[in-house]
């Protein structure tokens, strides 16, 4: 139960990718964290690609980076509707500038480049928004996962299992939050 009392945000949104929202779900909660789903509106069913549904248990309105030892932002195009959200990329810039888990995949470090947090750092994304990452300042790597510091990303669901690992990683290195 590596990731007892830790409690981690999954940010959700229509057209996520259902592979990269709920394997790093069940594999958080099989390690003993805490996740909750957050999106525009709590209670809001959200479905993905395939329409696959998953509910927000919190909205971005109620999410403060206080509360969460990380946040995972999942892939497809989820991210694109996320990153609308003033909120959702306060979150994430806040957990950021706290040093607590930001993780990201596929197409997801398009929330990382709307919240500012990519300049200097190392990343990597689907190839498809490689431009993206890059234009937003960080140094892009093509590879299955890429860590600075707090900062997990990744490229595709086949790199689920890497990135869920160095996710658990850094959230092991941080003490939970007193509760």
């Amino acid at each position: 139960m590596e990731l007892k009392g830790k409690r981690i945000a999954i940010l959700v949104d229509n057209l996520y990718q259902e592979m990269e929202a709920w394997y790093p779900y069940y594999r958080f909660k099989e390690a003993g964290a805490e996740v909750v789903t957050v999106g525009a509106k709590a209670g809001e069913t959200y479905t993905s690609k395939l329409g696959y549904p998953i509910k927000a248990d919190l909205s971005y309105e109620a999410a403060h980076a206080r509360d969460f030892d990380g946040v995972l932002v999942p892939g497809g195009y989820a991210p694109d509707h996320i990153r609308r959200h003033d909120k959702a990329l306060k979150l994430v810039k806040d957990l950021d500038a706290q040093g607590k888990l930001v993780a990201a995949i596929c197409h997801a470090p398009w929330v990382l480049c709307s919240a500012g947090v990519l300049k200097g750092r190392r990343a990597t994304s689907f190839f498809a928004i490689k431009d993206d990452v890059i234009h937003a300042g960080a140094h892009w790597e093509d590879a299955e996962v890429v860590v600075d510091g707090n900062l997990v990303t990744s490229r595709k669901p086949d790199d689920l299992p890497a990135f869920c690992q160095a996710s658990i990683r850094v959230l092991t290195a941080v003490p939970a939050l007193a509760r």
